[in-house]
């Protein structure tokens, strides 16, 4: 019997260690139930960390790029071929290659001026010779006919073993407005440099051109007091007063381009005859010359509101180009009503002007005679006033059969 309550207390008392036993295991557990939760707790908050910054730096990474208006690209050595994973290039109609195409198909759409440069230049990095590359080229979309100018740069993202390059990244972008901006400033200092070296010559030219008729005014006046002879002494007075004329307009000739370089563009509207003002010029220049000069008015009488020194400054440039460069046959001094313009014109048989100067004697400092007296700044002043007064000027002449020079304005200012 109490064998019996022995073995039965001896049984409980095991029971009752087992269940302790299985308690501290279930503690245990618990608690590496909670401490493993706690640590995938604390990691999924980092990876979410992670995700929302990775997610931030590709917001900001495309907002880089859109910024920048840039593609990025891969090429992969082993397959050859491009891949773009963004692209936020301006313009319309931009090339990017097909998952297919290879280094040798894309060359096909860069120009052929470019072509070798760029295909030399990437194999280079390809190759492993170069780390980097840049290159400017111009792209010729076929499908729609259509150019652009492109930069690109790109460095090695990956080497194999042997450090042979396994893939490229790049980026390209449209350089077209630097492209004709560059063209432009090119332009621009070549043009400057032009009119230094024009203006350079000119006022060399200069100090001859107002010294000849100032020697010869000088010159006639000391004879005047020892000719006793009136025939002389008139001979003498008429080449004073052809010489002071010559002095006076390349005078007004500089004083005229002073102005216009001055930015002095105001009008001085009033009732002008056009007529007279005309028929004025003609009785001005006809002594000068053996050249017959006649006059062809549209209207027996025609006035206009205009600023009346521009135009005389106008014809009497152009007539006094004519005179210079006509030796014989006729000078015709006139206009013509065309719509609401006044056509007014100077025609001359003289020895005319090549075409490859038609535009260019309009220029300041221009002279395609050197042998001819002058100073280069007649025709600039015409075009100048010929825009001030909201009109144009225009030359038809070939050479050996004279030229036609004509300014339209219009009616009304």
């Amino acid at each position: 019997m109490i064998y019996v309550l022995l073995n039965a207390a001896a049984q409980s008392t095991t029971s009752i260690i087992v269940m302790w036993v299985l308690i501290g295991l279930a503690v245990v557990l618990l608690g590496l139930g909670i401490l493993r939760q706690v640590h995938m707790g604390r990691r999924l908050r980092q990876e979410l960390t992670d995700i929302e910054q990775l997610r931030q730096s590709t917001t900001e990474y495309e907002f880089v790029l859109k910024a920048m208006k840039i593609a990025i690209w891969h090429y992969d050595a082993r397959s050859q071929a491009f891949v773009y994973e963004h692209d936020f290039r301006e313009g319309v109609h931009n090339y990017v290659p097909d998952s297919d195409e290879t280094f040798k198909d894309t060359l096909a759409a860069i120009d052929p001026a470019d072509a070798e440069r760029v295909n030399k230049a990437f194999l280079d990095i390809v190759e492993g010779h170069t780390e980097t590359y840049h290159e400017e080229y111009r792209v010729l979309n076929k499908t729609f006919g259509t150019a652009y100018w492109e930069e690109s740069y790109a460095t090695i993202a990956e080497r194999d073993a042997d450090g042979k390059p396994l893939r490229i990244i790049g980026t390209s972008m449209r350089v077209d407005t630097r492209k004709e901006l560059e063209v432009s400033l090119v332009a621009a200092r070549n043009k400057a440099e032009e009119s230094d070296r024009l203006k350079t010559a000119f006022l060399a030219n200069m100090g001859h051109e107002i010294r000849t008729p100032l020697n010869a005014i000088v010159g006639f006046a000391d004879l005047l007091p020892v000719v006793q002879s009136e025939e002389d002494r008139n001979q003498l007075i008429s080449e004073i007063q052809t010489n002071n004329r010559k002095l006076l307009h390349i005078i007004d000739g500089l004083v005229s381009m002073s102005k216009i370089e001055a930015g002095a563009k105001s009008l001085m509207l009033a009732k002008v005859d056009v007529n007279q003002l005309l028929q004025s010029v003609v009785d001005n220049y006809q002594p000068t010359t053996n050249v017959q000069m006649i006059t062809q008015f549209a209207l027996p009488d025609l006035q206009i509101e205009s600023d009346r020194e521009k135009l005389q400054e106008i014809i009497d440039n152009l007539v006094q180009n004519a005179v210079k460069f006509t030796t014989e046959g006729i000078i015709v001094v006139g206009y013509d009503i065309s719509g609401n313009s006044l056509q007014l014109f100077v025609s001359d048989s003289g020895k005319g002007i090549a075409d490859a100067d038609h535009e260019r004697i309009f220029e300041r400092f221009v002279k395609v005679d050197e042998y001819i007296p002058g100073t280069g700044v007649g025709l600039s002043v015409v075009k100048s006033h010929a825009a001030s007064l909201g009109g144009s000027v225009s030359v038809e002449s070939s050479l050996g059969v004279g030229s036609t020079f004509r300014v339209s304005i219009p009616l009304e200012q």
